[in-house]
């Protein structure tokens, strides 16, 4: 299945696809082409960029930092009220940031692109892309001598450069994983500057697209297509794939404990399934809206917020979930929490203000 094939089918992708070549075609095409130029090409000054789809964001010291289409990063020293646009050296579509400090940041996003920033997100350089990421996971298949992965690892060369990594979680002590389309998961243990395949800790055989990690503690837990649960109780040296009752999509997880014990996902459909054991059982909460949840995050309280594709923010309340009384919003893509009552929502139509006039349920 191509990139732009699953993002069709998963509506909230659909104006963030690039175009490109089906897994395992042979050389180079015209979308693979266009990807590579924009891989080299640096973002383009917006002038109302702050009105663009944003992907993703988050908190560095008293700053936001927020990632989204044509490699666009803009931030913020208000709490969102003003935004400046960054120096960035890619415009593809970034899809999630983190900031392991005040002043160490990361950023992923299509064409395999990896990007670092040293200075809280005001300039980017790239340390990694969909070729070296390619090569990467072939010198790993070829040391554990795994024929299958061979083969894969091959397929990723001759696709080219289009390689989307769709999550970014940090480790720490400078050790941080990202992961993507296809069952990419690659791991840094420097901050980001050198980077191996983790794809063979992983029970993917079908290369299914991983879209979130998440982590508490020595906790990871990663979701994808097709009901596809991975959770690693050892900091990422193990994984072991989790069983659930639902075949869906995910687009995001949560830890709401730092135990390997909570987890959620959700995605597909409005789909919402939580598990109090470590996975070895789940239960599905109340929605009673059928559209799909595309963003999460955990407030300060320990609520939890979900974001989904009619423009609403849900909060659980025991057992089901109930929409955050607030402002028309577009399709969502995420939320960051501000202080006060305040959100920020991630949007089709760009970065939004939103008060909540709920404090939520412990989750």
């Amino acid at each position: 299945m191509s990139v732009k094939t699953y993002w069709l089918e998963c509506a909230w992708y659909c104006a963030l696809a690039l175009g490109a070549a089906p897994a395992g075609a042979a050389g180079s095409t015209p979308a693979d082409g266009a990807v590579s130029a924009a891989r080299l090409r640096p973002a383009v000054t917006a002038q109302h960029a702050a009105q663009a789809v944003m992907l993703g964001a988050a908190w560095t010291g008293t700053r936001i930092v927020s990632v989204g289409e044509r490699g666009l990063i803009l931030f913020s020293d208000d709490q969102g009220q003003h935004w400046q646009q960054a120096s960035v050296p890619v415009s593809v579509t970034l899809t999630a940031v983190r900031f392991a400090d005040p002043q160490h940041g990361i950023a992923v996003g299509h064409a395999g692109v990896i990007l670092t920033s040293a200075d809280g997100g005001a300039h980017w350089q790239t340390v990694m892309d969909g070729q070296r990421i390619a090569a990467l996971a072939l010198a790993d298949a070829r040391a554990r001598n795994d024929a299958a992965a061979m083969r894969d690892a091959e397929r990723l060369t001759a696709d080219g450069a289009d390689k989307p990594l769709l999550d970014i979680c940090l480790l720490g002590n400078g050790r941080m994983l990202a992961v993507g389309a296809y069952g990419l998961a690659f791991g840094s243990d420097d901050g980001g500057r050198n980077w191996r395949s983790w794809m063979g800790r992983i029970d993917n055989p079908q290369g299914l697209h991983l879209n979130t990690v998440r982590r508490a503690g020595d906790t990871i837990l990663i979701a994808g297509e097709r009901g596809m649960a991975l959770l690693s109780s050892d900091s990422g040296r193990s994984f072991r794939r989790l069983q659930l009752p639902y075949r869906g999509s995910f687009f995001t997880a949560e830890l709401p404990a730092a135990n390997d014990q909570q987890l959620l996902l959700a995605g597909l459909r409005g789909n919402v399934w939580r598990s109090a054991d470590g996975g070895n059982s789940w239960q599905q909460l109340n929605n009673p809206l059928p559209v799909s949840i595309t963003g999460s995050t955990l407030r300060h309280d320990g609520s939890l917020l979900l974001a989904n594709q009619s423009g609403l923010l849900l909060t659980l309340q025991g057992q089901t979930l109930t929409p955050v009384p607030a402002q028309p919003l577009p399709p969502l893509n995420g939320v960051l929490e501000l202080p006060g009552r305040q959100l920020l929502a991630l949007s089709m139509q760009g970065l939004l203000p939103v008060t909540a006039r709920t404090s939520g349920a412990q989750p």
